[in-house]
Order: structure tokens, then C-alpha cells, then sequence
């Protein structure tokens, strides 16, 4: 088959040796591979994300059998599911001898449309994936503003009362927060861009990357206060972009509120 020009020799060896022993299972009508592969802008420290589509009759058998399946496959060392990412059909694993990450999505035919990123086809049992595939346009999830309007002022309070008690790390934890789900999906969306949170945005979006970096902080009151306001500078930039209905009321109740706990 045709690789990827940026697809690494070493994550090759591992693909290949995966696509081989999958083949071999009749229950399984197809693989893709999506992200990084499907752009063809790998490099040695991408995953390789596949999804493994099983006919519907044999699904519930595959799913139970997985990590036995995996556990078969040369050079695997570990791996788990990825509940912690909303997504217990994943298995995430890593290969020796060059610590290769891939994550396989097991997923029903008919389910292989629902997806956010373009999928290239791998291999497949009488076209029966690609024909799946084109059933529906990938769709990436995107931010709604008028939600986040009616939680930013509530947030910017719940930060405020963290930052003023003295917990720090859970502040630190709470504008990290702000700048994946909020800041950065906003200024993504409004460049026509997929809003992957802060992922690659320093070369999608250097100079709102730049910015960001004033959001940055360590764990102390004053570090933390200036990390939330230009948080708040920020949004309100981006805000100006975006129909939504602005609530001023709980704006002015709790910027005054950040101000009066806050600053001097």
C-alpha cells in the first residue's frame, strides 16, 4: 500500500505488523487511520490513531476480546482504555522496541462515519469502510459561545475565591481550563481553524499563542490575579466576535467582586 511521505520507518514496522494480524480476523471489515496519518504530517513523536471497523453481528465479541487481541500483536507493552478521555472504545498502547504510541478505536461498520478528523482507509473487505465513511463529513466539535458567556463570570468568581483562600494549584488548574476550553477553541474557531483546545497553536496561532503566555502563572496570589485578569482581557477580545447576548450584570457583580478580593 501507499504510506504517508512523513510517516516514520519505525512507526511502519508497527503498522504493518498490525494490519497483518487484523486482516487475518474475519470479524473485522476494515482500518483506518486518522490524525496526523490522514495529513500526511507525521513526525517521530506522533501517535498512530486507527480505528478498527468490526461488522455489527460481531461487535459485543471483538470489544471483550481486545486486549487479548492486542496482546498478541509483537512488541506491545502496555495499554489501557480511554475512559479518562470520554472514549471507552479506545485502547491506548505503546509498542517496543521504539516506544511507538498507537491508539486503536474499536467501532461498529456503521458507527465509522461519526467522526471528527478525515479517516484514509488501510485496508478493507470489499470497500464495505470507505463506503461507511462516505455516509457522513467528518464534524469537529465546535465551541458555542453564548454557552461559555453564561458560565465565564461564574467561573471568573469561582477563580477569584480559589486564588483569594490560598489554592493555588487548584487556580492553576482552573486557568488551564479557561485557555483549553474557552481561549484557545474561540480564537481557533474565529481563524477557521479546528478548535482542538490548545493543541499545535503555537504554530496555528503564534501570535494568540504569544498572548496566552500572559496567562501562564505559578502558584502565588499576585502571578495567579494577573494570569486571570488578561484571561478576562482575553475573552472579552474574543467576545467582541462572537452574537451572543452579553450578561452584564453578572459581569459587573463578579469582575467587582475578582477586583475588591484581588487587587489592591
Amino acid at each position: 500500500m501507499n504510506y504517508p511521505s512523513t510517516l516514520p520507518d519505525t512507526h511502519q514496522r508497527v503498522l504493518e505488523r498490525i494490519i497483518q494480524q487484523f486482516q487475518r480476523d474475519p470479524r473485522i471489515v476494515g482500518m483506518a487511520a486518522s490524525g496526523s496519518y490522514a495529513t500526511n504530517t507525521m513526525d517521530k513523536y506522533s501517535d498512530l490513531d486507527l480505528v478498527i471497523a468490526i461488522s455489527p453481528e460481531h461487535y459485543s465479541d471483538v470489544f471483550e476480546q481486545r486486549f487479548t487481541m492486542i496482546n498478541q500483536l509483537d512488541g506491545m507493552t502496555a495499554a489501557f482504555t480511554g475512559e479518562h478521555v470520554g472514549e471507552p472504545r479506545l485502547v491506548i498502547a505503546i509498542f517496543a522496541p521504539d516506544a511507538i504510541h498507537v491508539d486503536f478505536k474499536f467501532v461498529v461498520l456503521n458507527d465509522a462515519a461519526k467522526r471528527v478528523d478525515h479517516n484514509a482507509v488501510l485496508w478493507e473487505r470489499d470497500g464495505q469502510l470507505t463506503q461507511a465513511l462516505g455516509c457522513a463529513q467528518p464534524s469537529y466539535p465546535q465551541p458555542d459561545p453564548q454557552w461559555i458567556e453564561d458560565r465565564f463570570w461564574i467561573w471568573t468568581h469561582y477563580a477569584a475565591t480559589k486564588i483569594a483562600r490560598g489554592e493555588y494549584f487548584e487556580a492553576l488548574e482552573f486557568i488551564s481550563f479557561l485557555r483549553q476550553n474557552v481561549l484557545s477553541p474561540l480564537a481557533l474557531k474565529q481563524q477557521g481553524l479546528t478548535p482542538s483546545g490548545v493543541r499545535t497553536i503555537e504554530t496555528r496561532l503564534p501570535e494568540f499563542a504569544r498572548q496566552l503566555q500572559a496567562t501562564v502563572a505559578i502558584p502565588n496570589e499576585s502571578s495567579l490575579t494577573k494570569a486571570m485578569e488578561h484571561c478576562i482581557t482575553l475573552y472579552l477580545q474574543l467576545r467582541r466576535s462572537e452574537q451572543v447576548e452579553p450578561n452584564t450584570a453578572a459581569q459587573t457583580l463578579c469582575c467587582d467582586y475578582f477586583k475588591r478580593e484581588l487587587q489592591p
